[in-house]
């Protein structure tokens, strides 16, 4: 199995499970202990676990607090997600990120493509970035710092947003329905992807299922304004209908 791979099923049942021995995951890929040791040392360099004796579980910055809570729920969507999204992203492109447990995901892929700028509010997403070795440039916004959420937000966010020009703005969100569009359940969350709309050419939403035809508290943008909706599975089809009719590609893992 490519090491690369290898890798990344290792994330994704750390994610699940939160913490895990040497030998089942041995026993789970069907590798050697040895083979494990050495791919949880260099998960562990780059930040993407933690080990401890005879084992690995999350670190500690993506297992506490209220990214910590959400990066592991539904995390099989997240991930088919994520891979789907990589496909509208081309080499030497200029992203804008926001903050959110699928953007996490969505990062990660991006080591695949090379001379990447990407500038986001999250400083998980800036450190993932910015130890790939694909020789992408990192811009992390500066403003009002949230530790839970690691994450920039407020005027001063908004206003450095406004310095850049991007090819794509890659959004997660809280809410999808027909009479809003896309809404967040955090004020500055949804200034900061209204900014990031603002200057980009075109718009990304990753959402999984849950988040169709719910309400929450803060509108970000209406249907018309999104370029693409990545998904796990189609949404409903009174919603399916409405993107299609707002100009929306959508992009579903699950046909």
């Amino acid at each position: 199995m490519n090491p690369t791979v290898r890798q990344a099923q290792i994330v994704n049942i750390i994610r699940e499970r939160n913490r895990i021995a040497v030998d089942e995951l041995a026993k789970l890929l069907q590798i050697s202990k040895e083979t494990v040791r050495r791919d949880l040392s260099e998960l562990a360099r780059i930040g993407k676990i933690q080990k401890f004796h005879g084992g690995a579980s999350l670190p500690m910055m993506t297992g506490e607090g209220l990214l910590g809570d959400r990066i592991s729920e539904n995390a099989t969507a997240k991930v088919l997600i994520a891979d789907e999204a990589m496909k509208l992203i081309a080499p030497s492109e200029t992203i804008l990120i926001d903050t959110g447990s699928t953007t996490i995901y969505f990062a990660e892929k991006l080591s695949e493509l090379s001379n990447l700028t990407v500038v986001t509010n999250s400083a998980e997403i800036a450190r993932i970035v910015s130890l790939a070795p694909s020789q992408s440039k990192t811009f992390l916004l500066g403003g009002e710092f949230n530790g839970n959420n690691r994450q920039t937000f407020g005027s001063m966010a908004v206003s450095q947003i406004r310095s850049f020009r991007a090819h794509h703005a890659v959004l997660t969100i809280g809410a999808l329905d027909l009479r809003t569009g896309i809404m967040d359940f955090c004020i500055e969350e949804a200034q900061v992807a209204r900014a990031m709309i603002e200057q980009a050419e075109s718009v990304t939403i990753l959402a999984d299922y849950s988040k169709f035809g719910k309400i929450a508290s803060f509108e970000v943008c209406s249907l018309d304004r999104v370029t693409n909706l990545v998904c796990e599975q189609p949404p409903p089809e009174k919603i399916k209908t409405a993107l299609i009719e707002a100009g929306v590609n959508i992009f579903s893992v699950k046909k």
